[in-house]
């Protein structure tokens, strides 16, 4: 076990640090103070990274550290923390490392035994979900699917029964395509998109998957909220071996009906085939 309280050693410190997805004004003071005061930012983008330092006047030297970068620039970061500097790391716009780089300098930094602080702040699926009429707990964020539509369709398939709502992160260039794909594999379910979250042209639109046809050409970042799996003849007055009987007689193998009821209710194959081999000895 290692505990680390970022505030009593003197240890150097990786920042995460949100900023805003849209509206320049959705920052904390803290993350400002915390941008003026470390020795070097490093940003997904500079270029827009810049626009926020120029609006807020911040000086800080700024470097860049995105995906095509990351392995060269992980070392350049490490060195600087070793040296006794402390670093911000931004993405583009929004929490850092959610759909963007830094996971592995995260994890590389903590072998180090450096300080890593993750400020809270702004974020696009938290605002969408909250807001999109959806259930909101439990809930699974899958960021983007795959652009190949056979493996966005595994992707799809693996959480065909997850009873939590869905959360999507997708390209305007893909959306009318992906929501076919989820119709097709899910079924007919509650849909929301939030699209420019945070500025002044934000819309919501909320319908069924069912009308992904209707859906006009849209510009911008977008987030999609997709309804939980549900089965009202499934329910706790059932038993695991009813449940799969029950897909059974809708026409699917035993393998295969134990592998739905698996999915559905989080229970490991292995014991579902256990539970029910036992019950239908006795039963015998």
């Amino acid at each position: 076990m290692k505990i680390t309280n970022h505030y009593q050693n003197h240890q150097a410190t990786l920042y995460l640090v949100p900023t805003p997805i849209g509206n320049l004004e959705d920052i904390t003071f803290r993350a400002l103070k915390i941008l003026k005061e470390v020795d070097i930012v490093f940003a997904e983008d500079t270029r827009n990274t810049r626009k926020l330092f120029s609006y807020y006047d911040i000086k800080t030297k700024m470097d860049s550290y995105h995906d095509h970068n990351e392995e060269q620039k992980m070392d350049v970061l490490i060195d600087k923390l070793k040296a006794g500097m402390d670093i911000a790391l931004v993405s583009d716009a929004g929490m850092p490392l959610i759909s963007d780089p830094g996971y592995h300098l995260v994890q590389k930094a903590i072998e180090h035994d450096f300080n890593v602080v993750a400020l809270p702040g702004a974020n696009a699926l938290l605002p969408a979900l909250i807001m999109s009429g959806i259930k909101t707990q439990p809930f699974v964020f899958l960021g983007f699917l795959d652009h190949k539509r056979k493996k966005r369709i595994e992707m799809i398939e693996r959480v065909r029964y997850y009873p939590e709502t869905l959360i999507f992160y997708e390209s305007i260039h893909r959306i009318k395509e992906t929501l076919k794909d989820l119709f097709d594999v899910l079924g007919d379910r509650q849909f929301t998109l939030a699209r420019e979250i945070s500025k002044s042209y934000e819309e919501t639109i909320r319908a069924n998957l069912s009308e992904y046809n209707d859906l006009k050409d849209l510009k911008g970042e977008l987030v999609l909220i997709v309804e939980g799996y549900s089965e009202e003849i499934l329910n706790d007055e059932l038993s695991i071996v009813e449940q799969v009987d029950y897909f059974i007689e809708q026409g699917l193998k035993k393998t295969e009906a134990m592998k739905r009821v698996s999915q559905m209710t989080q229970i490991p194959k292995n014991k579902i085939y256990q539970e029910y081999l036992q019950k239908k000895i006795k039963e015998e």
